[in-house]
């Protein structure tokens, strides 16, 4: 039984690599939707890697950009509406335990709430919960919740800032080759 769920895991991944190279978005979010939740008018763009995809929700208008990777394999990845999620970002809800003389993997949740902007190259680590409009700076590196429209940045991460918007717009991104 093990093999089986092993050959059908490694024939999903081998397809959404191929699906998720092709430069048509409707074909990729098609794919997607069959095995997640993607809400209304929502963007993924090619390379973008998902791990575990029944665990992974993402809302609606939220755009995940170019080569994210979201894993669903530690706990759920639970992702708000108008979310701008830039390129080269991963998102873990799985880590190897530090202190595990064995090397075993932990999990936790991650939940990314409305109107967030992840800039790219960012790192967001299992158990954390970015609140409301936050904002991550680019090449963050994101161990610890972050509080509703604060900005931060570096690693580990730290509030740089506070974020004063109203929150009127609504993101609508689809490119047709991207």
């Amino acid at each position: 039984m093990r093999k089986l769920k092993n050959f059908i895991c490694g024939l999903y991944l081998l397809m959404s690599n191929i699906i998720m190279l092709l430069p048509l978005h409707f074909l990729r979010l098609f794919w997607l939707r069959l095995f997640m939740h993607i809400g209304k008018d929502s963007s993924v763009l090619s390379f973008v890697e998902v791990r575990n995809p029944k665990n992974v929700f993402i809302g609606n208008n939220t755009i995940i950009n170019r080569h994210v990777l979201l894993d669903g394999r530690g706990g759920r990845l639970m992702i708000g509406n108008n979310v701008d999620i830039a390129q080269e970002t991963n998102i873990w809800t799985l880590e190897h335990d530090l202190n595990d003389d064995n090397h075993q993997s932990i999990g936790a949740d991650v939940c990314i709430e409305d109107y967030v902007w992840i800039a790219s190259r960012v790192t967001i680590l299992p158990g954390v919960r970015i609140g409301y409009g936050a904002v991550i700076a680019t090449g963050a590196v994101v161990t610890r919740d972050v509080q509703p429209h604060t900005i931060v940045g570096g690693v580990p991460a730290r509030p740089i800032g506070i974020r004063k918007n109203n929150y009127k717009y609504t993101l609508k991104y689809r490119p047709w080759f991207r």
